[in-house]
């Protein structure tokens, strides 16, 4: 028996050895592709920057729950993916709370200055 189980547990250690060299590579890949170049931006309001962010965490965080619900219903679905999207969302709710909270300072901050 401990042969087998030892068997098995080679072949699970291949397989996360596998997993995480092709995270690297799509790491590399990703950031290869995000290299700078000069791009002419057009300039854009407030608003509109501020809209796709929001949009932007509401993506990660629909991702997230359709990954855990896959996971949940038994799909074949990667345990390390369902805990990366939701951790990112996490991160980018965090985040825009934090920018929620920047700007309601800054807006109490101006209200209150006096004229």
């Amino acid at each position: 028996m401990s042969g087998i189980a030892g068997a098995m547990s080679v072949d699970r250690v291949m397989a996360l050895r596998a997993q995480i060299l092709e995270r690297n590579s799509a790491l590399s890949r990703a950031g290869a592709s995000a290299s700078p170049t000069p791009v002419a931006a057009e300039p854009t309001s407030f608003a509109s920057t501020f809209d796709q962010a929001i949009k932007g965490v509401n993506e990660g965080q629909r991702r997230a729950t359709a990954l855990s619900e896959s996971y949940e219903r038994g799909e074949m679905v990667d345990i390390a993916k369902v805990m990366l999207a939701r951790q990112e969302a996490s991160v980018g709710f965090e985040a825009t709370l934090q920018v929620r909270n920047k700007l309601l300072t800054a807006y109490k901050d101006i209200m209150s200055m006096p004229v």
